[in-house]
């Protein structure tokens, strides 16, 4: 299905955050489930994907995150993930690839070498030398999905606490 961009004012904005679970819906699902529901037009079998936000991180390691999610726990090729980030987004996947190719400043094939490795030592280096400022966050992350944890809960809006509760010890 063909997407098209809209821009919509902030009384809009506002009006369609009253009906959308967060961090589940899209605009784009609010509108369809607002406009369409009850006519033969509704989609029902549109499953809306959870996006993964951990709270004060940049969007570019977040989605980089979000697709190393998932390879690793929902098995995807990166080129599968990165078309489920940007569906989950409403983004195009060049958004999506562009987080983790132009940024850290290595092609898709670099990726996908860095990728293939178990502990993903290289690429978390990688994210932690350019995201320095969230060195923690990148490590207990790689850890938690390393380790079998799968790091996004029921309420994907993450904090650093919730990722990592034995720090509150």
């Amino acid at each position: 299905m063909g997407m098209h961009h809209i821009e919509i004012d902030d009384q809009v904005w506002d009006y369609l955050k009253q009906f959308a679970e967060p961090f589940v819906d899209t605009p784009n699902t609010v509108l369809r489930r607002l406009l369409l529901e009850g006519t033969d037009a509704f989609d029902q079998d549109e499953e809306p994907l959870a996006i993964m936000n951990i709270k004060g991180v940049p969007k570019a390691l977040s989605q980089i995150l979000e697709v190393l999610y998932e390879i690793e726990i929902n098995n995807c090729s990166r080129t599968e993930a990165t078309h489920r980030v940007a569906k989950k987004r409403g983004t195009a996947p060049q958004t999506v690839i562009d987080k983790y190719c132009r940024q850290l400043n290595k092609r898709a094939h670099e990726i996908d070498q860095m990728l293939s490795e178990p502990t993903y030592t290289e690429f978390r280096q990688l994210l932690k030398e350019k995201f320095t400022s969230h060195h923690g966050i990148i490590e207990i992350y790689f850890e938690t999905l390393i380790g079998g944890q799968a790091p996004l809960p029921d309420n994907p809006d993450l904090t650093m606490r919730e990722l990592a509760p034995s720090l509150d010890s």
